[in-house]
């Protein structure tokens, strides 16, 4: 259990709980920080198209996992479909919506990164009959980056360059309601400020359905059990709500079983340290094991996971385990430590 659900469990909603819940970082190591950052082609005349990458990396001393939340923003005059993602490997899942007038695109995207490692996404985009002019903007959030002075970019069509203004930090005041079926589907309204481009947790589970502005966030909770902490998210930094949200009844139906079909490699040596790609099916938000050992900087996607294999000896299995379950051992998920 992280510490930050463990710390709303067993405190009250007080200064000191707030405390408790707010993300730390470790004296001696840098925390995470994610950076976003905008380049391509865009349409600067009438009738024209252009694509546009938005990138986010991991620039800290740390790895980053937990859900990661993108938004675009476009000035008048210029109307995106969608975006697609490059990134390989798929070891993790991606999801976007578009605004109904193609002016918003929102994207979350599920996956650890170790520092050093990005990805992006290319924006396809037009502009209308006239000629476009003002600020494209990305966002990029994270509950455990530490720096919010690098998650918005912009750029300046047909106009002067300059630097996006650092977001100020959220804060949040109310919730409208703290009780809703295990099943999820319970509307909630979170108030306070700064709350735009924010997205919002349950616990560590992303929520349904959401819509921010600058003072409130109505977010549909997913479907979960027992008590946890509700938190909105934005590109400056992380709020918590002034007391959780109990589940009650039974909680959601559990996903299938996860199922490993192939390893990458099938040996590596005793010290471990050697990357592995696990091949199967609903993998996705999975942890992977060597035998009854962790693996290190796990990201898993659906059918994809990479794992870095901890120090061990002999044969052993490698399984994934999600909320499903744990994949069955077979001999196609047989891996070997080699002195």
């Amino acid at each position: 259990m992280r510490p930050r659900l463990l710390a709303a469990l067993t405190c009250a909603a007080t200064a000191a709980c707030t405390a408790l819940l707010a993300p730390t970082a470790a004296a001696a190591t840098p925390g995470p920080d994610i950076a976003v950052s905008l380049a391509g082609n865009y349409p600067t005349t009438p009738n024209s198209f252009g694509n546009f990458s938005v990138s986010w990396t991991s620039v800290g001393g740390a790895d980053y996992s937990g859900v990661t939340h993108l938004t675009v923003d476009l000035p008048p005059g210029l109307t995106t479909g969608g975006a697609l993602m490059y990134s390989t490997p798929y070891d993790y899942t991606f999801t976007e919506t578009v605004s109904p007038d193609g002016r918003r695109l929102e994207a979350t995207f599920l996956g650890l990164r170790t520092p050093g490692r990005g990805d992006f996404m290319k924006v396809q985009v037009r502009s209308s009959a006239s000629t476009p002019s003002g600020v494209i903007k990305a966002t990029v959030a994270n509950r455990e980056d530490l720096n919010p002075a690098n998650n918005v970019a912009s750029y300046t069509v047909n106009g002067p360059q300059t630097p996006p203004a650092v977001p100020g930090a959220p804060l949040v005041t109310g919730i409208s309601t703290s009780t809703g079926p295990g099943s999820g589907g319970t509307s909630v309204v979170l108030t306070g400020s700064n709350l735009d481009n924010g997205f919002v947790l349950f616990g560590n589970d992303n929520s349904a359905a959401v819509s921010c502005t600058s003072s409130s966030c109505t977010a549909t909770s997913p479907g979960g059990t027992g008590t946890v902490p509700v938190a909105v998210v934005t590109p400056g930094g992380t709020a918590y709500a002034p007391g959780p949200f109990t589940y009650t009844g039974p909680g959601p139906t559990p996903p299938p079983a996860p199922a490993v079909n192939s390893l990458s490699v099938h040996s590596g040596p005793v010290a471990g340290g050697t990357l592995v790609y696990v091949l199967g099916s609903n993998l996705a938000g999975g942890s992977v094991r060597f035998g009854g050992l962790p693996a290190a900087h796990v990201s898993c996607g659906t059918g994809f996971c990479s794992a870095t294999s901890p120090a061990g000896v002999g044969a052993v299995h490698v399984t994934v385990s999600t909320a499903g379950g744990t994949s069955a051992s077979t001999g196609s998920d047989l891996y070997s430590y080699t002195p």
